[in-house]
């Protein structure tokens, strides 16, 4: 098998990770910067933004993200999702996924017969982006996971960090030195799931 479905199949979600990096920050903004820039995207839109946190921004985020669940989530119930927020900011970084509305709004106007899909297919090009990334990061020795925390904390990162309204929250990445294995992983029947003709 080539190292890519290598890297493919290594791919994990890693929830126990550190603040140690195997690979220097440098090689982190590379990874990162490839993703961006050679992740396709429909007609070539390339409406794809990202944001990488590292030292204090990382954990300041990770920090807003908390204050804003303590908001919604009961007191009562509030010590896992507490100690799922500790793990994360006790990474080394995250990644911020945002797709940028004008390019899909500018195609809209453009091609009006697929107006209703240009939205779809951005969404496509993100989580193509947010592979690269996680199998990249991954790849060098780093855990990650993909997260989904944008609705809740959404107007804070975009005060703490300028972000531009016309950018749409995706999804995060935080990684770091992995400090626990995954779990196992259970795989549905390929026979069920694929359909070949020949």
């Amino acid at each position: 098998m080539s190292d890519f479905f290598t890297a493919v199949e290594k791919r994990r979600s890693i929830y126990a990770i550190g603040k140690s990096s195997p690979i220097s920050d440098e090689r982190i903004k590379e990874i990162v910067s490839f993703a961006v820039k050679h992740g396709p995207s429909a007609y070539n839109a390339q409406g794809g933004r990202v944001i990488l946190l590292l030292a204090k921004h990382h954990e300041r985020f990770w920090n807003l993200v908390e204050e804003a669940l303590r908001k919604i989530v009961p007191p009562e119930r509030f010590a896992p999702t507490e100690e799922k927020m500790a793990s994360f900011r006790n990474g080394h970084g995250t990644v911020l996924f945002f797709e940028d509305d004008r390019p899909v709004r500018d195609l809209q106007e453009r091609f009006p017969t697929y107006a209703a899909q240009f939205p779809v297919w951005a969404q496509h090009a993100s989580a193509i982006a947010q592979f690269i990334v996680w199998t990249g990061l991954e790849s060098e020795g780093l855990g990650a996971s993909l997260q989904h925390y944008g609705p809740v904390v959404e107007q804070a990162a975009r005060r703490e960090w300028n972000i531009p309204e016309e950018w749409q929250f995706v999804a995060q990445i935080p990684f770091g030195a992995p400090l626990a294995d995954p779990g196992e992983k259970e795989f549905l029947p390929l026979s069920d799931r694929v359909r070949i003709f020949e």
